[in-house]
């Protein structure tokens, strides 16, 4: 298959992505183009929001880190 026009689809691309609930708030991303997974959480005060200790659970970057960086980019 080739372009959209071939395949009447007007979707020009569907990420493929598996998210894993790891624990608490802490996620494992398979995304594509990257070795292994991405993992993901909450650190500093967006723990501190949502209650989460980072003496207890590790800090991970945001999903929200990543948009804004995605946003900047």
């Amino acid at each position: 298959m080739g372009s959209n026009e071939e395949t009447k689809d007007p979707v020009a691309y569907r990420s493929k992505v598996r998210i894993e609930r790891v624990k608490g708030p802490i996620r494992r991303a398979f995304v594509p183009a990257h070795d292994g997974p991405v993992m993901l959480g909450v650190h500093s005060e967006v723990a501190e929001h949502y209650g989460v200790d980072n003496n207890v659970v590790d800090p991970y970057t945001t999903t929200l880190d990543y948009i804004v960086t995605a946003a900047a980019g």
